[in-house]
C-alpha cells in the first residue's frame, strides 16, 4: 500500500466466510471486477485469510478478506478453520457465503450463531443462484438478509455492493484530536528521531494526527524532543496543546510549562479505539506484580526490532524500575493474540495504530471477560514517569478514573 493510501485500520473490513466451492473466492473477483483471488473447482483453493485492500464504491476503502472454507477437513484444515473463525475479530461487515443450489449446511448455522452473538452486521449470500430452477423458493433463514446473486453472471452484484454499504456501521464520527482543538488552534507535535525511527518518513500515527489537525482548520507545528525548547520560546503565543511520542514523555515533560495540555501518540488513539478508560484502570495492575508474574506485551504491527526496542526493551525496563520486581515477559506481535490471557497478571499493548477499531476492542473485551488487566504503552510510560495525571488533563472525564 502506498503511503497515500488509505490505512487499513481505517478500512472498512468485510470478510467472506462460508463452506468450501461456496463461491467465495468468485465472488470477491466479481465485486471487485478483478480477479484477485484464485479460483478452482479443487476445494480448499484458499488455504489462508487473504487480504486485499481496495475501493468498492459506493462504499468507499476497504479491507476485503477471503477466508478458508468452514468445513476443511483433517488436522490442517482445523488449523485454517481456525484462522477463518480468528477474522471475525476484525470483521466490521460479515458475508455468509451459501452455494444456493445446496442451502445452508450445519457448518453455516454455526457461524451464523456466531455472527448472531457477536451482533456483527452481516448478509447471507446466496451464490450461484444461476443453478436454481426458476421456481426454486428463495427464503432466507428467519430473521437474516438473505440475496440470491450469481458470481458467474453477474445477477445482483450492483444489489449486494448496495446491501453491504448499507450494513456500514454508524455512529458519532470517531476523532482523533480533532474534537478538543477549534480553527485556528496551533498544536505542537514532538516526534523523537532514533534509530526505530522509520527512515525518510513518520510513523503512521502521527501521520494520521497531523491529518486530523489539519481537518479541524488548526496548525501543526513538527519538532524533535531537542528542538522543543527552543521551538516553544518562537511562538507568539502558547500552542493549544502538546502531543509527544511516549518515549519522550519526562523530558517533554520538564519542558512543557503546565499551563499548556500535554499529552501522547499513545494515548489519543487507545481513546481513539475506544480502550481508554480500561487502560487507565489497567495500569494500576503494576501496584500488585510479583517476581515470576507473566506480562504480555503485544504490538499490532510487525518490524525489525532494535537493540533498544521500546516493547521487549525499554518497557520490560521501566517495569522493572517501578516495581522493583522481576516478572517473566512474553510477546506477541502483528495478528497474533492469544485466547486464553489468565496466565498473565497485565497486558500492555501497543497504540494499536495498524488494528481496526473492532479488533483492539476485541482484545480488550477478551482481557476484560477473563480478568486481566490491560493498560497501553502511552498511559504505562506516564504512569511510571509520574505525569499520567498530567497526562490526561486533556481529557477531565477520563482523568477522574485515577
Amino acid at each position: 500500500m502506498s503511503l497515500n493510501s488509505t490505512p487499513s485500520s481505517e478500512r472498512v473490513h468485510i470478510s467472506l466466510f462460508g463452506r468450501r466451492n461456496a463461491g467465495k473466492s468468485s465472488l470477491i473477483n466479481a465485486l471487485t471486477g478483478q480477479s484477485l483471488a484464485i479460483v478452482s473447482q479443487q476445494k480448499g483453493t484458499t488455504t489462508d485469510p487473504v487480504s486485499k485492500a481496495m475501493e468498492l464504491l459506493p462504499l468507499g476503502p476497504v479491507l476485503l478478506t477471503d477466508t478458508p472454507g468452514l468445513d476443511d477437513v483433517g488436522e490442517l484444515g482445523a488449523m485454517r478453520v481456525e484462522k477463518a473463525r480468528q477474522v471475525l475479530d476484525k470483521t466490521d461487515i460479515a458475508l455468509l457465503v451459501i452455494d444456493a443450489a445446496e442451502g445452508m449446511h450445519p457448518e453455516d448455522e454455526a457461524l451464523l450463531q456466531l455472527l448472531r452473538e457477536k451482533k456483527l452486521p452481516r448478509l447471507i449470500v446466496m451464490n450461484q443462484c444461476d443453478r436454481l430452477a426458476k421456481d426454486a423458493p428463495r427464503v432466507a433463514p428467519q430473521g437474516e438478509t438473505a440475496l440470491w446473486v450469481s458470481a458467474a453472471t453477474g445477477e445482483n452484484i450492483r444489489e449486494l455492493k448496495e446491501a453491504i454499504a448499507a450494513l456500514r456501521p454508524s455512529g458519532p464520527e470517531r476523532r482523533i484530536v480533532a474534537d478538543l482543538l477549534s480553527p485556528g488552534d496551533l498544536v505542537v507535535l514532538v516526534t523523537p528521531i532514533d534509530e526505530a525511527a522509520p527512515k525518510g518518513r513518520l510513523i503512521l500515527p502521527q501521520q494520521q494526527t497531523i491529518r486530523d489537525i489539519l481537518d479541524a482548520g488548526a496548525m501543526a507545528v513538527v519538532t524533535k524532543e531537542t528542538e522543543l525548547p527552543q521551538g516553544l520560546a518562537a511562538l507568539k503565543e502558547p500552542p493549544r496543546m502538546v502531543i509527544t511520542d511516549s518515549q519522550a514523555f519526562k523530558k517533554v515533560s520538564a519542558d512543557v510549562p503546565t499551563s499548556i495540555p500535554l499529552t501522547s501518540f499513545s494515548i489519543l488513539f487507545a481513546r481513539y479505539k475506544g480502550n481508554l478508560p480500561g487502560a487507565i484502570r489497567g495500569v494500576k495492575a503494576l501496584e500488585s506484580l510479583e517476581n515470576g508474574d507473566k506480562v504480555l506485551i503485544s504490538e499490532g504491527c510487525t518490524h525489525h526490532r532494535q537493540c533498544n526496542d521500546i516493547g521487549t526493551v525499554k518497557i520490560p525496563n521501566w517495569i522493572r524500575q517501578k516495581t522493583g520486581k522481576e516478572p517473566v515477559f512474553e510477546f506477541t506481535s502483528g495478528g497474533e493474540f492469544p485466547q486464553e490471557l489468565t496466565q498473565y497478571k497485565l497486558i500492555v499493548h501497543c497504540g494499536a495504530c495498524m488494528l481496526n477499531e473492532r479488533e483492539m476492542q476485541s482484545r480488550a473485551a477478551r482481557a476484560r471477560e477473563q480478568g486481566v488487566p490491560m493498560t497501553n504503552y502511552g498511559i504505562l510510560i506516564a504512569y511510571v514517569t509520574g505525569i499520567l495525571q498530567r497526562s490526561l488533563e486533556p481529557f477531565p472525564e477520563i482523568a477522574q478514573l485515577l
